[in-house]
């Protein structure tokens, strides 16, 4: 079920007055950093263009990306097509370009802030960024601090809206009274279900009553979801952070892999990719909670842009959804090997 015509997918908007945007953005980190080498930078760049053709038009990145690289990577595509897009960076992570997956400080202060646009803005060769989130939130910086800073950004034009990254219901219910926020951004899919809960004072239910738009980043389990691993420690490149990551290594690896099989037999009865299947779970979970959603699956390859939005297109039963649900209840292993700087992790 991939899509092979030029059919665009369908819109939503990002919060109250934000931009109008498709209702699946892309992931750009993986196109220059993260999961090992690119192999073909001419396809990362044709699938930008691709997924422009399709309707999607949030592009997401941050500074930390490659230290920088991710950003001056897009610009070329940014700058080419500045007004159809939708282009969204982050900041606060601040880790040493030596260990690019070890240590890391989390920097919310104001000359950080001031600091890091200006650092985007030069890298992606615009004047202005259209949805400018905090990474992650550093609890000991006073939030209003914080989000103040990101609204003087506002007021001055180098941002139009605000978002806000892994942040608890309680953090985006004080940033959200400083200035609106546009979009919250955390992981989301069958595998992680961390903002579900907490019920009505859960992050997506929150976001939902602010009328905030969540932005379900990793929504294939950062590729696990796919079915495209057997024994993943062994069949990750040297380069690939997800060699560090719990549900990626171990014994968990295989029990994650065994845990595919319902997703498995539902794609096999649509014809659809595994991919698609997980994608649509999103879709219709964030339907549940009344929320507008946005995820932005990762790829570089013209080939996935079109077999994951064409997962919008379709609707899962109610047998359908029975039959994953159990499934984020047994995987094995935390999002993250550190979960101190996540939502989770403070809640």
């Amino acid at each position: 079920m991939s899509n092979s015509t030029n059919e665009t997918i369908a819109t939503v908007g990002l919060g109250a007055g934000g931009p109008e945007v498709g209702v699946q953005g892309l992931g750009c980190m993986g196109m220059s950093w993260g999961y090992g080498p690119t192999h073909d930078e001419a396809e990362a760049r044709a699938t930008l263009e691709r997924a422009l053709e399709l309707g999607v038009t949030l592009f997401d990145t941050a500074d930390v990306y490659g230290f920088g690289r991710n950003e001056e990577f897009i610009s070329p595509f940014v700058r080419a097509h500045r007004d159809r897009i939708t282009l969204a960076t982050k900041f606060a992570i601040d880790r040493d370009e030596s260990d690019p997956f070890g240590n890391q400080r989390i920097r919310n202060d104001r000359p950080y802030i001031r600091r890091a646009i200006e650092g985007s803005l030069r890298r992606l060769e615009v004047d202005h960024v259209d949805l400018y989130y905090m990474h992650r939130r550093n609890p000991e910086v006073p939030l209003e601090e914080s989000v103040g800073a990101m609204a003087e950004l506002v007021a001055e034009g180098k941002v139009k809206h605000l978002g806000l990254s892994e942040v608890t219901a309680k953090e985006l219910r004080a940033a959200h009274a400083v200035h609106p926020i546009a979009a919250v951004q955390s992981e989301w899919s069958l595998f992680s279900r961390d903002v579900e809960g907490g019920g009505a004072n859960s992050v997506a239910a929150t976001a939902a009553e602010l009328g905030v738009a969540l932005v379900p980043y990793s929504p294939l389990g950062r590729g696990f979801l796919t079915g495209s691993f057997v024994q993943a420690e062994e069949e990750l490149s040297e380069g690939d952070f997800r060699r560090r990551q719990p549900r990626f290594t171990g014994d968990n690896a295989a029990v994650n892999a065994a845990l595919l099989e319902p997703i498995r037999k539902i794609a096999e009865a649509r014809g659809a990719t595994l991919a698609q299947i997980a994608l649509a779970w999103v879709q219709q979970r964030a339907q549940v909670h009344g929320l507008a959603v946005v995820p932005i699956p990762g790829t570089r390859t013209r080939a996935r842009i079109e077999q994951n939005t064409g997962a919008t297109w379709i609707e899962l039963s109610a047998d359908e959804l029975a039959a994953l649900e159990p499934i984020a209840g047994q995987v094995a292993g935390a999002r993250y090997a550190d979960m101190s700087a996540t939502s989770a992790g403070r809640e």
